[in-house]
């Protein structure tokens, strides 16, 4: 699928696949008899066509969800409901909800405010580092842009019918370090025995479900993988969940009052916005539609196209944050704190970089967390078939493997890993059996006990290369376009005559940009001007330690996390593990099977629980 792909670009050959169950519905109603008509006078087709004329299939991306018959369907709809294009109507529709005194002014949650929004964005670092190589800045620099467009007074804010704009834009970092302490413990929790009454520990291997593109192709080939999924949400309904259940709980807000967006790489992350095991009756109760945790999701080539429909010159936003005017501080303090606290990113050894990859850092922080609960260990690496393959273990003082794990990227190699863990089937030759605990390698070959059949961990993306490489991200071919239109930002000079290089070298150039945030603890004054917090505790988390399982590891404070996390339960009352976790569903095609009629009740119940009329 193309990245630049929009609505406009679709044609009339993208039509439901013939496996479709949607167009049952648009079948015309059948008129009925009037008494003037001749009970038996013969219609012929001709008369029939020219009185009703069939509505066209009208199909939505929940639709889609339901039913694994078509692809393109889901492509088309996707590109077309959640858009640049959605962003703009729903700021020109929407007055924005400004707080007072802590407290959203003149919310009181009645009809009153239906026509008011909280507008709130979430940004991915992978989106950041696409426009931060495109325009030649640091990845802080362009999210300083991004917040300038979201927030500021020379982006969003200087058009449309209200002159609305974001008012918290969120670094999905945030909570993905949420996320990255979670699975360590999902992972540890593994280990542990059953407990009678709990629900049982995850099965190994536990497989990474922040990939919506992977979910979705194993939700709808592979039932058995489901077991081993990750129940964690993604850093994206996360940052979702967090901001409209506080402002929910805490404040009175309804949910549908808070719109979020969220910038990501990858076009599949509008799927996951779309499951409608992702919205508020998940967490919230509420009577009447769900509301999805996140509206709209848009991709960095999207962010780019909303600029240009305002006439903003993206490349000349100001390269700073946005005064506290135009963002300001988040209602509840010690949310505020984690989330706008400090900025996120460490320096890291080179040698490093490949291990940790550019999807989030799952895997090197799980191999981390095991490396400090075992003094003197080290990681060991293995590259499998190629760049996209990798095995990892942790091995003790005593040379000893105490935890093993694997990366696969890319859907080649993730159908390897597919096979590899499905389960053994009876031989029907007379008398013949497989044999327990025996697994079968891609090639062919038996493995009793390898290495390739005790994983505890895989790390899954289905982009080679990981998130970096998502197909929302700007390709090397727009780039000259792109610094053209409205004006490049960059002096003419030398840098005007860059070569633009192949996409392989595009791919390196973002993945530098996406390590390019350095280690330095900075905040912001009410002027929007940039000052040393020496004092922070947050400028030793750049510190990896091998020595404290539960204090700062690869980065991340650990303890600061799980202090957030219990805060975030205490103020909204909600259980943990509604806000944290989710589930999946095995998705068979209805085509050719016996649906009892209930096809239409089915979808109609699905397009209701994923909200916004969809």
């Amino acid at each position: 699928m193309s990245a630049i792909l929009s609505a406009d670009d679709l044609n009339d050959f993208i039509n439901p696949g013939v496996a479709c169950i949607k167009p049952v519905e648009t079948l015309p109603k059948q008129q009925p008899p009037s008494d003037d008509v001749n009970p038996y006078e013969v219609t012929t087709e001709e008369k029939v066509n020219s009185n009703t004329i069939a509505p066209p299939a009208q199909i939505s991306l929940t639709d889609c969800l339901a039913c694994s018959g078509c692809v393109t369907s889901a492509e088309a709809v996707l590109v077309s409901l959640q858009s640049h294009g959605e962003v703009l109507d729903t700021l020109d529709k929407f007055q924005e909800l400004k707080l007072g005194d802590g407290e959203a002014a003149g919310c009181c949650g009645k009809t009153s405010c239906d026509e008011r929004k909280f507008f709130v964005a979430s940004v991915s670092p992978q989106s950041r580092a696409s426009i931060a190589a495109t325009y030649n800045v640091s990845e802080r620099e362009a999210g300083y842009m991004i917040g300038q467009l979201l927030s500021g007074p020379l982006g969003l804010r200087s058009g449309g019918k209200h002159g609305s704009g974001f008012t918290w834009v969120v670094d999905t970092n945030a909570m993905r370090e949420a996320s990255l302490v979670a699975a360590a413990d999902e992972v540890e929790e593994s280990n542990l025995a059953p407990v009678e009454g709990k629900v049982e520990p995850q099965k190994k291997p536990i497989i990474t479900s922040a990939c919506p593109g992977w979910i979705c192709y194993a939700e709808k080939t592979h039932a058995h993988i489901l077991a081993h999924l990750s129940k964690l949400k993604s850093p994206q309904a996360l940052t979702g969940v967090l901001l409209k259940s506080v402002l929910a709980k805490k404040y009175g807000i309804p949910p549908q009052n808070v719109w979020h967006l969220a910038v990501m790489p990858c076009f599949d992350k509008k799927l996951e916005a779309s499951r409608a095991e992702l919205t508020s009756h998940s967490w919230h109760g509420q009577e009447g539609d769900a509301v999805r945790d996140v509206d709209c999701v848009i991709t960095a080539r999207e962010l780019l196209m909303l600029a240009e429909s305002r006439d903003i010159s993206f490349p000349r936003l100001p390269k700073q944050p946005v005064s506290k005017e135009y963002a300001p501080p988040f209602p509840e303090p010690a949310i505020d704190d984690y989330l706008f606290g400090r900025q996120r990113g460490q320096k890291r050894k080179r040698e490093e970089l490949e291990s940790v990859g550019t999807s989030g850092g799952y895997l090197w922080h799980i191999l981390k967390t095991k490396q400090a609960q075992h003094v003197g260990s080290q990681i060991k690496a293995q590259r499998g078939r190629n760049n996209d393959v990798s095995e990892y273990s942790v091995v003790d003082a005593e040379g000893k493997a105490v935890f093993k794990a694997a990366r696969y990227y890319g859907f080649r190699n993730i159908q390897n890993l597919v096979r590899r863990l499905k389960p053994a089937k009876a031989s029907r030759m007379p008398g013949a059996s497989r044999k327990p605990g025996v697994t079968r390698r891609p090639n062919g070959a038996a493995s009793a006990g390898g290495s390739d059949s005790d994983y505890a961990y895989v790390e899954v993306m289905a982009c080679p290369g990981g998130c970096t490489n998502g197909g929302g991200q700007i390709k090397v071919g727009d780039v000259t376009t792109l610094r053209q239109v409205g004006g490049t930002g960059i002096e003419n000079g030398s840098e005007d005559q860059e070569i633009i290089p192949a996409q392989r070298e595009w791919l390196a150039k973002v993945d530098e940009a996406y390590w390019s945030a350095d280690s330095e603890e900075l905040r912001e004054d009410t002027d929007g001007d940039i000052e040393m917090d020496e004092q922070s505790p947050a400028r030793d988390s750049v510190i990896s330690r091998a020595d404290d399982p539960e204090g700062i590891v690869d980065g991340v404070d650990r303890r600061r996390v799980k202090q957030l996390l219990e805060h975030w339960e205490s103020v909204t009352g909600i259980e943990l593990e509604r806000l944290l976790t989710t589930t999946y569903r095995v998705v068979e095609s209805d085509v050719g099977k016996e649906t009892g009629g209930g096809e239409t009740d089915r979808v109609a119940a699905l397009a209701s629980a994923a909200g916004g009329g969809w």
